[in-house]
């Protein structure tokens, strides 16, 4: 026997508008301050050095150290590198201006390849937007699917786990929960190899001198995260391997090193900073340094690989220096993100006929 379906019953006119229905993508790069001024520095700098995936020690020998000591000094010198490379025009740091450029584009993009209703937007692990924020503001534009895509290539615990860490705990807050999806990480991704090994082509092309060796520059990581399952190291070299053949270079062409050492503990190496020295007395006086671990250009780059890893390499008898930028807003970067976010969106968004 057949039951009688029973009558939907809407909520009264008091009943609360929801939106609902829509799909959004999330961005998420690793933040920025909101200037350069001491206290500001002090902020952002003690939020990404509390995170327990950054920085593991215990809280209790940590902590005092961080608040009493680093951060009575250090915000002033990051203050000052920032100020190097601070967008004047926009009064922000340049990653901010990149990921916000990177999220327009991405947007046109995913309008070209869809037909359904997807929102873009984008965050920052530290500082401001906060991925908090931005994800209350894509569910309440009515985003009930949201794929959240951490701007690493390769993954570590410190970035893309992080990263994702901060959207679950946003999560807890919300009480119409989205469905979520998480990029995977994308270090070997074919259209990630080819957008950069042609970005390094393209740079090489427009140099006036020919690179002895081309120096792909990963942020660093303690060595130590390595022996406790960490990929990362593993992520790079593979990256590097991939582009080499693709670029058709011998393993002396394009070598891998890491940057941004912190701490006393020993990091993953060779350190470029010191591999850029070894470079110019072995004879390899003319390099092009790149960092494709990084998804747009930032303090690592426009300040640590073109000032302090540049000088290094002059004060031991390098001659020329060439750094190429992050893929950031390109065309390629975007297509290839694109594809990415098309894929992860399988089942949830069509294709345009």
């Amino acid at each position: 026997m057949i039951m009688p379906t029973p009558s939907i019953v809407h909520g009264g006119p008091d009943h609360p508008k929801v939106a609902f229905g829509k799909t959004g993508i999330l961005i998420a790069n690793l933040g920025t301050p909101d200037d350069y001024g001491y206290f500001a520095m002090r902020r952002y700098l003690s939020q990404f050095l509390s995170d327990r995936r950054v920085i593991d020690y215990s809280p209790w020998i940590w902590q005092p150290i961080l608040q009493f000591i680093v951060l009575s000094k250090r915000p002033f010198s990051s203050g000052a590198a920032y100020k190097r490379i601070w967008n004047a025009e926009e009064d922000e740091s340049p990653l901010l201006t990149i990921t916000r450029n990177q999220t327009l584009k991405l947007a046109k993009f995913i309008k070209g390849r869809t037909a359904d209703d997807v929102l873009v937007d984008f965050c920052m692990r530290y500082g401001n937007p906060s991925t908090k924020s931005r994800l209350q503001a894509l569910v309440a534009a009515g985003c009930t699917k949201i794929l959240f895509f951490p701007l690493y290539p390769q993954y570590s615990a410190a970035t893309t786990a992080s990263a994702n860490d901060e959207l679950f705990r946003s999560l807890q807050e919300i009480r119409w929960q989205p469905a979520v999806r998480t990029v995977s990480p994308y270090f070997e991704h074919p259209k990630y190899i080819r957008a950069l090994a042609d970005s390094v082509s393209r740079a090489a092309d427009e140099l006036d001198f020919t690179p002895d060796v081309f120096l792909a520059s990963y942020h660093g990581l303690p060595k130590r995260f390595l022996s406790e399952g960490d990929p990362y190291h593993c992520h790079c070299q593979k990256t590097s391997r991939l582009l080499r053949e693709r670029l058709e270079l011998d393993v002396d062409q394009l070598v891998t090193s890491f940057q941004s050492r912190f701490g006393p503990e020993q990091w993953l190496q060779p350190y470029t900073v010191e591999e850029v020295k070894r470079l110019a007395r072995a004879g390899k006086k003319r390099i092009a340094v790149f960092a494709p671990g990084f998804a747009s250009d930032c303090i690592e780059t426009l300040e640590e690989i073109r000032d302090e890893i540049r000088e290094s390499f002059d004060d031991a008898g390098g001659e020329r220096f060439a750094y190429i930028p992050c893929l950031n807003a390109s065309d390629p970067h975007i297509a290839m993100m694109t594809d990415i976010a098309m894929e992860n969106l399988q089942g949830w968004v069509g294709a345009s006929a």
